[in-house]
């Protein structure tokens, strides 16, 4: 039985984070020199990769990739459609795949992270959004690599450093709650 409601909490929780994924990315800011827009996004998947364990944090990205893939509007800007994943900002939303999985692992066995391991999982996997992001835009924009690291890295590193430093004290707040709570069962690691 308790292994039905470990399933139905992850599943639970999974549904609310593709919520607010869905929710921060409409948190948008068009840059004129790129095609990627400054979005809240990022926040959400760091605090799924820091809060669910390795499947439901894989679970909850895939979910809201095939939301967005299939049409509903869970992308920046109320935007959805399969063209989303595969035009110039499509390698960051699939980047989230990576980043939570790095973060899954780095935080595994840590089931109540430090300020500090928090970041250190972070920082990785904001790397690896913007390496999966960087490399689609510059194969779809014909950008070299330097273009392609000034369109699409540059200009989103001082942004997404703040996003972290929101994120990483936010999860640990969050992950401290649901244990004082007795609801830790939704983050075992």
């Amino acid at each position: 039985m308790k292994s039905y409601r470990s399933t139905t909490a992850h599943l639970t929780l999974s549904a609310f984070f593709v919520a607010l994924i869905a929710v921060l990315a409409q948190i948008a800011v068009i840059l004129p020199f790129s095609p990627v827009p400054v979005t809240g996004q990022v926040i959400g998947v760091l605090l799924t990769g820091a809060l669910l364990p390795r499947r439901a944090a894989l679970l909850t990205i895939i979910s809201y990739l095939l939301l967005g893939a299939a049409g509903m509007p869970v992308f920046s800007m109320a935007r959805g459609g399969f063209h989303m994943l595969t035009g110039p900002s499509g390698g960051y939303l699939l980047g989230f795949l990576p980043a939570v999985l790095i973060m899954s692992i780095l935080l595994r066995n840590k089931p109540q992270p430090s300020l500090l391991q928090l970041v250190t999982a972070m920082i990785p996997a904001l790397g690896l959004i913007y390496l999966v992001g960087a490399l689609q835009l510059g194969l779809l924009m014909q950008f070299n690599i330097k273009q392609a690291f000034l369109a699409g890295v540059a200009p989103f590193i001082l942004f997404d450093l703040a996003k972290i430093l929101i994120s990483a004290p936010l999860s640990r707040q969050v992950n401290k709650s649901l244990r004082a709570g007795k609801l830790d069962l939704f983050l075992n690691r």
